[in-house]
């Protein structure tokens, strides 16, 4: 009747009305895992595209350090209407307290464009950091994440989010001198492997931070204080002789495959080698018993 007031919507009404968002999310975040599970390569570009696409140009949802503000000052969006974002925040939280920066290896859509960038390039147009120097310049995005929220907690602006991430090119709003930035910086990680990610998002530096929390980390061999093979393959500075560098992590799955291959691992070809040789020294003996 006429003057009644509205009731609000129910958590039934409110799930339904979401469960398209709800469901897309569930989709991705099961072929995140299904791809980090299997180590699968083909599995992990799909994964890669599906972020662009999805995340990206759909969606235009990135975890940005504006969240991290909001996290801060709990300034978070309304729960009930907002039940994809929340979604998508605890899967990248708890991720990143499980594994470390899975967030910044499969899902970030902008790390995954760089990264498909990566698989049509040629190798030898890549300038390779050396690792001193880059285990120095690491640091950067840590300064910009700790210039930023200082400027954040001075001024409650969000604005500034801008001139320190290009997340918002999925959303086509940005000046030209931005237009501009991005498009240098898209040029440059060409030749310098995801140079945003490893060294200037202030939101991997925060969820690098967190990373230090993970449960299950990448494992190692002894043989890996003498082996630099992983060191050497690692495309984001994140092995340094047998320790990995948690915060710098992205779990892309390079020296985990490195790991399991019994034909490239020191730590199975000595195995191997082991094993013949015991095998052999077995079946001497029983032959110089033969008369």
């Amino acid at each position: 009747m006429w003057g009644e007031e509205e009731l609000p919507p129910t958590w039934a009404e409110l799930i339904r009305a979401q469960s398209g968002d709800l469901l897309l999310f569930v989709a991705f975040a099961a072929l995140v895992l299904i791809g980090f599970r299997r180590k699968s390569i083909p599995i992990k570009i799909a994964t890669l595209v599906a972020s662009v696409l999805y995340l990206g140009l759909y969606k235009s949802e990135l975890i940005s350090v504006v969240n991290v503000f909001g996290l801060l000052t709990w300034n978070l969006p309304i729960l009930q209407y907002s039940l994809g974002w929340y979604l998508f925040a605890t899967f990248t939280l708890v991720s990143t307290v499980l594994w470390g920066r899975l967030y910044c290896g499969r899902m970030c859509a902008f790390g995954a464009l760089t990264q498909l960038i990566d698989q049509v390039v040629p190798r030898r147009w890549r300038y390779q950091i050396p690792l001193r120097i880059e285990r120095r310049v690491n640091y950067i995005k840590y300064g910009i994440l700790a210039a930023t929220l200082s400027y954040f907690f001075a001024t409650k602006d969000i604005a500034a989010f801008r001139y320190v991430e290009p997340f918002w090119m999925f959303t086509g709003r940005g000046t030209t001198p931005l237009w501009i930035a991005v498009g240098v910086l898209l040029v440059a990680s060409v030749f310098v492997s995801n140079l945003y990610c490893r060294l200037l998002c202030p939101t991997g530096a925060f969820l690098g931070i967190v990373s230090n929390l993970a449960v299950f980390r990448i494992k190692r061999w002894s043989e890996c204080k003498t082996c630099r093979i992983c060191e050497k393959a690692c495309e984001w500075g994140a092995i340094d002789g047998a320790r990995i560098i948690q915060s710098e992590c992205v779990r892309c799955d390079v020296c985990e495959q490195l790991y399991a291959n019994e034909k490239k691992c020191p730590h199975h070809i000595i195995l191997i080698r082991k094993a013949d040789i015991m095998a052999r020294r077995s079946v001497a003996p029983t032959a110089q018993a033969v008369p």
